[in-house]
């Protein structure tokens, strides 16, 4: 039986992998010549003055202490010039202030000088000589400076720098005096545990810093879509109450010519017209909502709900644990539909945010009409448990403001919400009874709810207010 041939993957050529290492050479090449934000400080995004100070306190302190350290150990202990101690010296600290804002470009001096301190250090010969080619200070200067690099440039820059420090170490290890002790393989060792440790500690920051933005996006996402839904919400059940005027209009204008004798042909084209453009009206409104509702949602077939059943929402709260108590007007007058419907919802968002963040706190609502305004009051104590049995431990997250807001913009009122000193919550709506009310004064404050000692039936109070 024949067997099928096995494809084994090509092996890469010699050709190949010579271009492979010149492009990871340029590579390196690049990131060690091409800065991360050059300019811009470390711990330059610190809200305190103090703390985008620091920095530049911690490099001034190095300079100060390694500069004369490093040419005080160069001309007394490896005999080394005077004049020339002193630059050395100073090309090797110095640049450690430049390391707090471009601490690439400051690598690339101190290396130069690191390895120049080296090279001069090959002719010295002075009484205490004994390190090579790194002396204590350029160690201690050089971990400093590989901080600063770790906190702000790219691995690959990373690597590069430390590459480059272990082949001019070991460059330098075939031209070791004898007599002298190696620190070369100290500071490779030492140069590579901190860019590890500083770059895991930058990735991590940036990686809390995108978390951050990519919350604040999503919580800005998360708001605009919830006040997209609820005016789409509105809209929806405003249809039932627009498209009730609309039927009557068309109903009115189709029998106008038969309950109105002798009526004018004139007359008759207008009421036919009129009965048109309802119709078209009623279809125009029907195409809308049909757009406005989700994919695969149903129409609601239930009558819209208007103050009079707010009796049944203080009932199921009460049963819901929440000691409620209602006061309803007997004289509202003539409420619009649209009003009607907007204080319903007011109320039943106001309790159901009330059982959800404050179980067992006293309730009081309030329905009054006066100087052609519509004041819906619902106040709240403070929570007697510990949290809700559905929401414990939950926070609100403001989106059922966001549908009552929706709701006062729409019919031209006022919302006023906030916390009580006490710890309750207070909601005080004002919307228009007429196209043209009295001036609306402010709304009434918050008295404390009456206490209720037991999860009774709500009062109902038909005050005259």
């Amino acid at each position: 039986m024949a067997t099928e041939p096995r494809h084994e993957p090509p092996t890469p050529t010699l050709r190949q992998l010579s271009t492979r290492t010149r492009e990871m050479f340029q590579g390196l090449g690049t990131a060690l010549t091409t800065p991360t934000t050059p300019g811009a400080p470390l711990l330059a995004d610190a809200s305190s003055r103090w703390v985008r100070l620091l920095p530049y306190a911690v490099a001034l302190a190095f300079v100060a202490s390694l500069l004369p350290t490093t040419v005080h150990l160069l001309a007394g202990d490896y005999g080394v010039n005077g004049a020339l101690a002193g630059a050395i010296g100073t090309a090797q600290t110095a640049p450690l202030l430049l390391a707090v804002a471009r601490p690439l470009q400051a690598w690339w001096i101190i290396f130069a000088a690191d390895v120049l301190g080296a090279v001069v250090l090959l002719a010295a010969d002075g009484p205490r000589a004994e390190l090579w080619p790194w002396t204590p200070p350029i160690v201690v200067g050089y971990c400093a400076l590989m901080i600063a690099l770790g906190l702000r440039e790219t691995r690959r820059a990373l690597f590069g720098v430390w590459l480059a420090t272990g082949v001019a170490g070991y460059v330098l290890e075939v031209f070791r005096p004898a007599g002298y002790t190696s620190v070369h393989t100290l500071l490779v060792v030492l140069s590579g545990v901190l860019l590890l440790l500083t770059s895991a500690v930058r990735a991590r920051g940036d990686a809390q810093r995108r978390l951050v933005e990519q919350e604040t996006i999503s919580e800005a996402e998360r708001s605009r879509r919830t006040l997209l839904e609820e005016r789409a919400r509105i809209a929806r059940e405003l249809h039932d109450v627009v498209a009730h005027h609309m039927s009557v209009i068309t109903v009115q204008a189709d029998s106008a010519p038969y309950r109105i004798p002798d009526l004018p042909d004139a007359a008759r084209e207008e009421f036919t017209s009129i009965a048109s453009s309802a119709r078209e009206s009623l279809a125009e409104m029907r195409r809308l909502l049909s757009v406005l509702r989700s994919d695969g949602s149903e129409g609601e077939r239930a009558p819209q709900p208007g103050l009079d059943r707010v009796q049944q929402l203080v009932e199921a709260t009460v049963r819901a644990g929440v000691p409620a108590e209602l006061r309803l007007a007997a004289d509202l007058g003539d409420v619009p539909q649209a009003v009607d419907l907007s204080a319903y919802r007011i109320v039943q968002e106001a309790l159901a945010n009330i059982v959800r963040h404050a179980p067992g706190a006293s309730t009081r609502v309030s329905i009054r009409a006066d100087g052609g305004w519509l004041t819906v009051l619902v106040v709240n104590g403070p929570s007697t448990e510990a949290g809700s049995a559905v929401e414990r431990g939950a926070s609100g997250t403001g989106h059922g403001l966001v549908g009552m807001r929706e709701r006062v913009r729409l019919t031209g009122g006022s919302l006023d919400t906030g916390p009580l000193p006490d710890g309750g919550f207070r909601v005080a709506a004002r919307l228009p009874l007429t196209p043209d009310p009295a001036p609306a004064v402010a709304a009434p404050p918050a008295r404390d709810p009456a206490p209720v000692t037991s999860p009774t039936p709500p009062t109902t109070a038909k005050d005259s207010e």
